[in-house]
């Protein structure tokens, strides 16, 4: 049986909470917010939500094995609760506000492990690419535990925290946002030691409304630092100044060029980037200066902890490209993958890569919405038009509702393109275009879902 992370009562006392017991004294060995999800000896959290509230789903939780629920005051009264613990002699903590609880929960947890090395990392794009390089280096020579996926947000960060355990050296944990002050309200479950930005980005402008906003959004990740915590800012990035400031942390820039060690790069295409590394050469399978970058946002972070060389170049050469971030499959076209989101500035970075491959045959680009981008979203559709009009695509294929901006602006520099808002329509036009041996694009948000268009491009094909 799994171990216990907490007594149920050891967790209720330091909630502050009331807790409703018809158990011995015992504790939970897992943490859920989907009954679906529950794991004998678990403990469900009932959040509310738009479409079910999960105090509904209490009583599915504790037949699917959970000893323990926390629910909030309201719900207890509003689903009968109480009745359904006792009948099933399952015990329930009660507080006011249940995801907060939750976070609660994992910063209490994570205390436990004040050894730790905690790493934090967030920015506009490239955290998760980054989270997965640093995790690959740093394992090399340290246990490691990191989120899985992108369980980044108010929920998956401290669903995450929970997986940490007493032999772990280090923890890398990513940070999303979804709306303001979630940065901060995540990074104070984690508290990380090191603290990285990649980037500052127009994801998600259409909550924020300013790029100004978004950088003190992502600035929060520093707020819970301590003086001798670590603070790394991309030093190439537009806001390193205003980043770098009133940060109770010591504050480092960082850049490829910034290692000692680093002796230059050679791009490979599609087959990645070639680093001289302190006399050694790394091949380096992800390929684009973007993907450079998030090497050496994760170097920066691995030579805190501190690893050796050595681990570095074993970390970098044993990456590989998650779903739907520069995969590349082969098939009867090669189709660079790149459609697990979007914003302005990694499309504007994806189709620079594109135009910088050496390819025999076509290049074709096929572009979907970049969605959350707001008032703002004309604008920076727009002028995706002006690139895409410039670019080296032999065509151009648009999806989406709000690139309808970008098509205006091709046509008017007489460029090849085809526009729909039905995926149907645009897979029949790309399986009549596509010829043996072009290189394809897809690039999108992730509400688009372009990998739908994978099989008529490849016709059976591998992932690289």
């Amino acid at each position: 049986m799994d171990t216990d992370l907490l007594g149920i009562g050891e967790l209720s006392d330091s909630l502050g909470a009331r807790h409703i017991s018809n158990l011995p004294d015992t504790g939970f060995s897992s943490v859920a917010i989907d009954s679906r999800n529950v794991k004998e000896g678990g403990l469900f959290f009932a959040l509310p939500g738009t479409a079910a509230d999960g105090h509904s789903f209490v009583k599915a939780a504790f037949s699917a094995g959970a000893k323990a629920a926390v629910v909030s005051l309201s719900g207890l009264e509003s689903f009968d609760i109480e009745n359904t613990a006792k009948d099933m002699g399952r015990d329930l903590i009660v507080v006011d506000n249940t995801l907060r609880a939750l976070q609660d929960s994992a910063r209490i947890y994570l205390e436990k492990f004040p050894n730790i090395k905690k790493i934090g990392i967030t920015g506009s794009s490239g955290k998760t690419t980054t989270k997965e390089i640093t995790a690959a280096i740093i394992s090399c020579e340290k246990n490691t535990v990191m989120n899985l996926g992108n369980l980044n947000s108010e929920t998956g960060l401290p669903l995450s925290v929970f997986e940490v355990r007493s032999d772990n050296e280090a923890g890398v944990f990513e940070l999303g946002m979804n709306r303001p002050g979630e940065i901060s309200e995540i990074a104070n479950v984690l508290k990380p030691n090191i603290a990285l930005i990649t980037n500052i980005g127009s994801a998600h402008i259409e909550y924020f409304g300013s790029k100004d906003k978004i950088v003190n959004e992502k600035k929060s990740i520093f707020n819970f630092l301590k003086e001798d915590d670590i603070a790394l800012v991309p030093a190439n990035d537009e806001y390193a100044e205003k980043l770098s400031q009133d940060v109770n942390g010591i504050v480092k820039l960082y850049n490829i060029e910034s290692f000692k060690e680093f002796e230059g790069s050679r791009s490979l295409g599609l087959d990645g980037t070639e680093i001289s590394w302190a006399g050694e050469k790394i091949h380096f399978a992800l390929p684009g200066k973007h993907c450079l970058e998030d090497a050496a946002a994760a170097i920066a972070i691995a030579k805190e902890i501190p690893v050796s060389s050595a681990a570095i170049k074993k970390g970098l050469e044993s990456v590989k490209p998650l779903f739907g971030r520069l995969e590349i499959l082969k098939g009867r076209t090669t189709v660079v993958r790149d459609c697990y989101n979007a914003n302005p500035e990694s499309t504007a970075r994806a189709i620079e890569f594109m135009d910088s491959v050496d390819w025999p045959c076509r290049k074709v680009y096929v572009i979907a919405d970049m969605l959350e981008l707001g008032d703002s979203s004309q604008s920076e559709h727009k002028k995706l038009g002006r690139i895409l009009a410039a670019s080296m695509a032999e065509k151009v294929f648009l999806f989406g509702t709000e690139i309808k901006a970008a098509a205006e602006v091709i046509a008017e520099n007489a460029r090849v393109f085809f526009h729909t808002n039905e995926i149907e329509k645009l897979s029949s036009a790309l399986d009549g275009y596509v010829q043996n041996g072009d290189l394809v694009l897809l690039k999108g948000s992730r509400g688009c879902a372009l990998e739908r268009l994978s099989g008529i491009l490849t016709e059976g094909s591998n992932v690289f």
